[in-house]
């Protein structure tokens, strides 16, 4: 039997889209980075870069600031930008802590260099260049000569060292390098070149380094818990560092007075008003408040770009690692597999990209790769992956066979008599998500388990997921240069065994897989394309028997441009970055190009 979407939910949730196209939006992954398949570790870089938590169920109804525009009392042009959604900031500009204000990393802070996912390239940042020795158990990088920090003190080779020793030593600093830290075993400078020593080999460790944020020495040496420090007034390398304001509803960052490449950037700074729900966020974008936006924005061509055809466009390039749905694997039933497969399979997921993003993208396959990996894809595992069919029947089945039988409410319950009742947790305005949980919630009712969408603040659903504070929630997954990095997140021991309660960076479902470690740790060791493909065949095949998560439909980066006051954006013709504004560390090339016209 194939369950056909209830009339009535149906006409809910197609209501509601034609709401949001009225001025909803959603806002997608502020993850690291994905590209094309990389295999061997680089030796040198290419080119130089051109110069030149509240529990909410209900958003608040508070209208944004109306302070938009482009241009200070002073003459200085600032970027409007929707990024982050809150109804007011809060001001913390860490870059260690998971819920800073963007963009204190890849903005305020920069890395040594960049995996530029629209071009497939590495591009020197703080470094120039960087090479392995002959066995790949020592990574030298070469620091940029000439670099300040935005007090004027000098950026050096000791710098980047505290960086990762600081990062080494207190596990609790979240980071793009952190997956790194394990195998380093010294980290140390040779005049103007950082000398990593490795205790195990691990080739794509150098991407997890190369994409750290580094912070100075002379100021966070002083700092006496670099956990909790907020950062207030930082002190970084980027091109946008100086806080010229910063109140409840809006907050704009200056240049960089000594940024280090010269003539850059373009535009004086970056202004971010507090937009307290999607609605009042894509209103602005649409009527050309904002001038650059990360949002998704239903039916795009007839709310945004038929508004103004001269100046609104966009570029949804879906290369994306999928949006998932989380289980618990610390509870029960969530922790049998084929309870997993049976939930994925109670969803039809071409329905959900149908109604939930416009087609802007195409459901997941089971191994939950996106077709930017397309060469990594192992055709068995994908054709062993039934359990992403919307198939009723068999999963009822599947739940019967594990013991999850119905109560006289027709809800399955659990050997110990609890019902099958959970709250699927997602983020409060994010439309398309929103969307989907709701499709999800209400299908999950025909295989007898009673599920609600329960929708939160982001840092109160941010907070909850990686504490692992929940029972089932929609979720990013991890992006990388590799798909290495996106299965790490997933099904990593190491990563599992932070106890629920205490922030994963990643694995916020706690699955952990033996196997998959120890395939890791052959990927890591090996630069032979071929022995690397073959090692990753077999990570796959374990995702796709475990279903440690369930991948719906692949994330996409969202990206909005208003060309009324500025210009260079990138777009499909010209990728020489992503536009999303969420792509990092890549966003540090495009706020450096963005010019005023």
């Amino acid at each position: 039997m194939k369950l056909r979407f209830p009339a009535l939910m149906m006409l809910v949730i197609i209501f509601t889209s034609m709401l949001a196209a009225c001025g909803d939006a959603s806002t997608l992954t502020p993850q690291a980075t994905q590209g094309q398949s990389t295999t061997a570790p680089a030796a040198t870089a290419t080119e130089a870069p051109a110069t030149g938590s509240t529990d909410a169920t209900a958003e608040p109804t508070a209208a944004a600031t109306t302070d938009t525009g482009s241009t200070s009392s002073d003459g200085k042009v600032f970027l409007t930008v929707s990024d982050q959604q809150q109804s007011t900031w809060v001001r913390n500009f860490n870059p260690f802590a998971s819920d800073n204000r963007w963009p204190t990393a890849a903005g305020i802070y920069e890395p040594m260099f960049i995996y530029n996912i629209a071009t497939g390239k590495i591009e020197p940042w703080l470094a120039t260049e960087w090479a392995w020795n002959s066995d790949n158990t020592e990574l030298t990088f070469t620091i940029r000569d000439g670099v300040k920090w935005s007090d004027g003190e000098a950026l050096t080779s000791k710098d980047v060292v505290y960086t990762l020793n600081l990062m080494k030593d207190n596990e609790k600093l979240q980071g793009n390098g952190r997956a790194a830290m394990r195998f380093i075993d010294t980290v140390t400078a040779d005049g103007n070149k950082v000398v990593v020593k490795f205790k195990e080999v691990s080739t794509i460790a150098m991407y997890d380094i190369g994409h750290q944020m580094i912070v100075p020495e002379h100021i966070w040496s002083k700092i006496a818990d670099p956990v909790t420090f907020t950062n207030e007034t930082p002190v970084a390398s980027g091109p946008f560092t100086e806080i010229v304001r910063f109140q409840d509803q809006i907050w704009e960052l200056g240049k960089n007075p000594n940024y280090w490449q010269a003539g850059k950037p373009y535009i004086d700074g970056i202004r971010q008003p507090a937009y307290p729900s999607n609605d009042a966020a894509n209103l602005a974008t649409i009527n050309g408040e904002n001038d650059l936006a990360s949002n998704f924005i239903p039916d795009v061509e007839n709310t945004y770009v038929a508004k103004d055809p001269e100046n609104n466009h966009y570029w949804f390039p879906p290369v994306n690692a999928p949006v998932m749905l989380l289980l618990n694997t610390t509870k029960a039933p969530f922790n049998d597999p084929n309870v997993r497969k049976a939930i994925s399979m109670g969803f039809d997921r071409q329905q959900i990209t149908e109604i939930a993003t416009y087609s802007y993208n195409s459901p997941s396959d089971a191994t939950g790769l996106p077709d930017s990996f397309a060469d990594w894809k192992n055709p068995e595992a994908v054709a062993a992956g039934d359990w992403v069919k919307f198939d009723v029947e068999k999963a009822n089945k599947m739940l019967d066979e594990a013991g999850l039988t119905r109560g006289a409410d027709g809800i399955r319950v659990l050997p110990d008599g609890k019902p099958m009742t959970y709250d699927i947790n997602v983020v409060s305005g994010w439309t398309d998500w929103v969307t989907a949980d709701q499709i999800i919630a209400e299908s999950l009712k025909e295989i007898g388990i009673n599920a609600t969408t329960r929708t939160y603040d982001f840092s109160a659903w941010f907070d909850k997921v990686q504490k692992g504070e929940f029972d089932m929630s929609i979720g990013w997954s991890n992006n990388a240069p590799t798909p290495l990095q996106f299965y790490r997140g997933l099904m990593s021991g190491e990563t599992a065994d932070t106890p629920v309660g205490e922030a994963n960076g990643d694995n916020w479902h706690r699955y952990g897989n033996p196997k998959v470690d120890e395939l890791y740790s052959q990927f890591v060791k090996t630069s032979d394309p071929a022995e690397q493909k073959k090692i990753m065949n077999e990570i796959q095949m374990i995702f796709v028997q475990e279903a440690p998560a369930i991948p719906i439909m692949p994330n996409i980066y969202w990206g909005e441009y208003n060309t009324k006051r500025f210009t260079n954006f990138p777009t499909a013709e010209n990728p020489y970055v992503l536009l999303s504004s969420f792509a990092q560390p890549d966003r540090l090339i495009l706020l450096t190009n963005i010019k005023p016209k």
